[in-house]
């Protein structure tokens, strides 16, 4: 009897922890940035929102971390392909190395593109040859975006490759169908969930990233400066409303791409 009141009292006061955690890191904060968004008054939040640098950083973050989402579920999807079908030298350490964006501080990856793709690297000198602007414009930020999500779409892919049911795609190839309509109708399908899931954790991620972009973007309002630093701008402009009205605009955008990952998981369980 008294093991099976200390186990409740246990897990009630793991319980207790946990949602004690929750309310301090997480609702709390995003509570907080929802109220303080409005604590100017809702006219003060929609001169905010409506401001034409606001917007245009917004659709400028919005336009190309769908592109850099684009990017990765193609290339995430076929990364993935390759390290679980094939296996040749330094397969391992390729694997290992996908990590890296989730461990690499985001502005020592900024200061690589800047490196390998600046105007004095040999890339930025060919690319200016040609009338190409890399670094100090949208090809950069994209670079950025792209090299921070990378790992998304590959780590939601492998999982379904690894439990995928081997018998169909072998039905397939008995059956006379070719590689590529084995993939296209019996692999794709499986894989579907983890290219939609990591590729809209890479969207969300993309509109957040900061570290990589501020270095190689050159900050250029109305043409190459994304939400994340006008935020930044904002805060250092002593203007905390607008920055709070412009994160709740990224906030909600990132709440609805959780909400359809976890509806698209759900409907995928049953």
């Amino acid at each position: 009897m008294n093991a099976v009141l200390n186990h409740k009292g246990a897990l009630w006061g793991f319980r207790t922890t946990l949602l004690l955690y929750m309310f301090l890191l997480i609702i709390l904060p995003i509570t907080g940035i929802y109220a303080h968004s409005l604590s100017a008054g809702w006219n003060m939040f929609v001169e905010s929102i409506a401001d034409p640098l606001a917007w245009k950083a917004v659709w400028l973050t919005l336009r190309l971390s769908v592109l850099a989402m684009v990017i990765n579920m193609v290339i995430g999807t076929i990364t993935a392909w390759v390290l679980h079908r094939y296996r040749f030298p330094g397969r391992t350490l390729l694997n290992s190395l996908v990590d890296l964006p989730f461990a690499l501080p985001t502005a020592v990856g900024g200061l690589m593109i800047l490196l390998l793709l600046g105007p004095n690297s040999m890339v930025g000198q060919w690319a200016d040859s040609l009338g190409i602007r890399i670094v100090f414009g949208e090809p950069a930020i994209v670079v950025a975006m792209v090299f921070v999500t990378f790992p998304f779409v590959i780590r939601a892919v492998q999982p379904l490759l690894e439990e995928a049911d081997k018998t169909q795609e072998e039905a397939a190839h008995t059956l006379g169908a070719s590689k590529w309509r084995t993939f296209y109708q019996v692999l794709l399908p499986q894989m579907r969930p983890g290219i939609i899931s990591g590729g809209m954790l890479a969207f969300s991620r993309a509109m957040a990233e900061f570290g990589a972009v501020v270095l190689v973007a050159g900050n250029i309002p109305g043409k190459t400066l994304i939400a994340s630093v006008y935020i930044f701008g904002e805060i250092e402009s002593d203007n905390p409303q607008g920055a709070a009205a412009v994160s709740v605009i990224l906030l909600t955008l990132s709440f609805l791409v959780l909400w359809f990952i976890n509806t698209l998981q759900a409907k995928e369980g049953r």
